[in-house]
């Protein structure tokens, strides 16, 4: 969008700052909870019943998929789901001990940990790279990453996401540089209502948004297959919770759900679908898209992943948006997922 569309800035910054209010409230809240909560778990720190575990979730995925699969139930710890739009303010609430755990893609998660970000990477999830795009609107003249020199685009959601590593990779690919395009930083909601109001002509995104965007308007012009992204994402552990005894098991127990839930997806596409629709609000369109594009299982964080995901950062390093470069090697626990 350019500066002269903005005939409305004054309800725009008012809507900014409630929203801002409104998710420092959100976080104010958890970390009550989870004070309060960390008093009653010091004396019985090695029982996991004794235990609440806070799982880091991005817009009910991992919530969807435990709920359809009923993979979460009698766990001897209690739960509870600590629900974000994005990476970057779920990992602010795993800094403020207001999440056990987190659930991100690659480059989040490593632009967490450059940010300092106390987190350790303990199991790898992969998918083919198709749930992130570059969508563009149906009437407009780019066909190709070409096309994007001089262009703007949106990014969702914050510097650092996997549609902005998508984003500098195809224009690598395609000859371009980075400073080629004109980059914007949108919240996914955000971005979606300028998207499908005409407002953005190009979005770099992901998931049920990037899905929604194709729906409405939108044109796929490039997505993440065939190596374009690395296809891997990360469940993180607070490093703090992983020096609670009882709280490292219950994140091994949780993990270990997980991975049951994952392959109960596999087998039960249809009911999966149908979950999806009703818990995300998503269309059977998008609902069975989304299925299509999940995670396939739980993996160990080994050298391989290492490696691809280290290739990312470095790629992001490069262009300026990485910085400083962390080591992936040195956040991984892998006593917790096994092979």
């Amino acid at each position: 969008m350019n500066r002269t569309s903005r005939p409305h800035t004054g309800n725009r910054r008012a809507t900014a700052a409630a929203r801002a209010l409104g998710a420092a409230l959100s976080l104010t809240a958890l970390l009550a909870t989870s004070a309060c909560a960390g008093d009653s778990q010091a004396a019985s720190e090695t029982d996991p019943s004794k235990v609440t575990l806070t799982l880091g979730d991005q817009a009910k995925n991992l919530k969807t998929l435990f709920d359809a699969s009923g993979a979460l139930e009698g766990t001897p710890y209690k739960v509870k789901w600590a629900e974000f739009e994005g990476a970057a303010p779920l990992f602010q609430a795993v800094q403020a001990g207001a999440a056990d755990t987190s659930y991100a893609a690659d480059l989040p998660t490593l632009q967490a940990l450059s940010g300092g970000v106390r987190v350790k990477a303990v199991g790898a999830l992969r998918n083919d790279g198709t749930h992130t795009g570059i969508v563009v609107r149906k009437n407009s003249p780019v066909k190709s990453v070409k096309d994007l020199k001089g262009k703007q685009v949106v990014v969702s959601s914050a510097k650092g996401s996997i549609a902005e590593y998508l984003l500098a990779h195809a224009l690598k690919q395609a000859g371009l540089s980075y400073s080629d395009v004109h980059v914007r930083y949108l919240l996914p909601t955000d971005a979606q209502a300028a998207f499908t109001s005409g407002k953005v002509e190009v979005w770099a995104t992901f998931g049920v948004y990037k899905t929604v965007a194709e729906q409405h308007g939108g044109r796929l012009l490039i997505n993440g297959a065939n190596g374009r992204v690395s296809g891997y994402g990360f469940i993180g552990a607070a490093e703090k919770a992983l020096q609670v005894p009882a709280k490292k098991k219950a994140i091994t127990d949780y993990l270990r759900r997980l991975d049951k839930a994952l392959a109960w997806s596999r087998r039960h596409p249809a009911e999966y679908a149908k979950a999806i629709q009703h818990n995300n609000g998503a269309s059977a369109t998008v609902a069975k898209a989304l299925v299509d594009q999940s995670n396939s299982a739980l993996l160990p964080v080994r050298e391989p992943v290492i490696r691809s995901v280290q290739k990312v950062g470095d790629t992001m390093h490069d262009i300026g948006v990485l910085t400083p470069n962390p080591t992936l090697a040195d956040h991984v626990d892998t006593s917790l997922v096994k092979e």
